[in-house]
């Protein structure tokens, strides 16, 4: 097991990486001075993986409840939330009660949410159990929930207790699923890592195939990437905004298809290839890393090809919706110079930004 630490000004925590670790008690030894836990995950996480959670809050006998949603993107929203805020009043929970977030992005992002704005504010646990969350959504603080004009448009910064990342889970998601959160590994090797790239154009194979240290080696860097650029820049003024690198055209996919036909990862990759191709128009990376970073997302079964049933222009008006991508009245989106260097960019022509969608379809 690796452990790893955020330290920031006003709060640090732990977070752990393994394999097996989340079925050893010791790992939860946190919840012992609380009087309530509530368990918050999706129908199909709670099928596989509840037990364990249960099982340790007889053991320390402390009051256990649970709130299960529906399995979907759609289900991140203020109506979830309302209703289990009610379910934490009937329950009578005070701020002596932990949340633990069991699940991907949506269970992260909503319960962290839920937990920020609680009788203002109470403690949490992340969970993680798909790639996308492991290496990227539970670290940070950043939660949030969707509105139907733009994604993660409500929320609050609010870091959990602590993160347990256990491999194992992976185990059990869908490859679309698994595929998916390659998106968001790619996405930190384009912004800050040239050698991490290269790695994973070696091993995408193995880890497709879920070799263990393979596994382990690269949701550990990709943690220890992000908790570089947030103790950097924690409520993202500057360098955290280079995280955004795919997703002002992923939330913009998103959004269009009503947050049901891509997954956000998948989305991510292919925002991912439409600001690369924007660069490559403004003369700003060559072609070969063009073709580099299009040829890896590919080898793993991610979009490389837009929706073509969405108009060019259309990415434009969700653009003006996203707050990462429209500032100051200027669209702001994340490029790459090179593998393993980004910037931020402004006043791009929207000619260009055209082109380089009509070019991915």
């Amino acid at each position: 097991m690796h452990k790893l630490k955020m330290n920031l000004t006003n709060c640090s925590y732990p977070i752990l990486v393994g394999s097996s670790i989340f079925k050893k008690n010791h790992i939860l030894n946190i919840i012992k001075n609380k009087s309530t836990i509530v368990l918050i995950t999706n129908v199909t996480i709670a099928t596989l993986w509840k037990k364990y959670i249960f099982n340790f809050s007889k053991k320390i006998n402390i009051q256990y409840y649970e709130f299960i949603i529906s399995d979907g993107e759609e289900y991140k929203s203020m109506l979830t939330v309302e209703k289990c805020i009610t379910f934490l009043l009937k329950k009578q929970c005070n701020r002596d009660t932990i949340l633990i977030a069991l699940g991907g992005g949506v269970i992260g992002d909503l319960t962290g949410f839920i937990a920020g704005i609680y009788q203002r504010g109470i403690e949490y646990i992340q969970v993680p159990t798909t790639l996308l969350a492991q290496v990227d959504a539970s670290i940070g603080g950043k939660t949030g929930v969707n509105h139907v004009l733009g994604k993660n448009m409500l929320g609050v910064f609010w870091h959990p207790s602590s993160v347990i990342i256990d491999t194992n889970f992976l185990n059990t998601l869908s490859k679309q699923e698994f595929l998916s959160g390659m998106a968001e590994v790619i996405k930190y090797a384009i912004i800050f890592d040239k050698d991490f790239f290269h790695w994973l154009e070696k091993k995408y194979i193995d880890l497709i195939n879920l070799n263990t240290e393979s596994i382990l080696y690269c949701v550990k860097k990709c943690c220890e990437l992000k908790i570089s650029i947030v103790e950097k820049d924690e409520r993202e003024k500057n360098i955290r905004a280079f995280l955004n690198l795919g997703h002002t055209f992923g939330h913009a996919i998103e959004a269009y298809f009503k947050y049901e036909k891509w997954l956000h990862g998948e989305a991510v990759s292919m925002g991912i290839v439409i600001a690369t191709k924007i660069a490559y128009l403004l003369k700003l990376i060559s072609q070969t890393e063009l073709l580099q970073i299009i040829d890896l997302l590919k080898n793993l079964g991610l979009p490389i090809t837009a929706p073509k049933n969405m108009k060019s222009s259309e990415y434009i008006s969700y653009m003006h919706n996203d707050k990462k991508s429209f500032s100051n009245g200027k669209i702001r989106l994340i490029l790459p110079k090179k593998i393993g260097e980004v910037f931020i960019c402004e006043n791009i022509d929207n000619n260009i930004i055209l082109q380089a969608i009509d070019a991915s379809k």
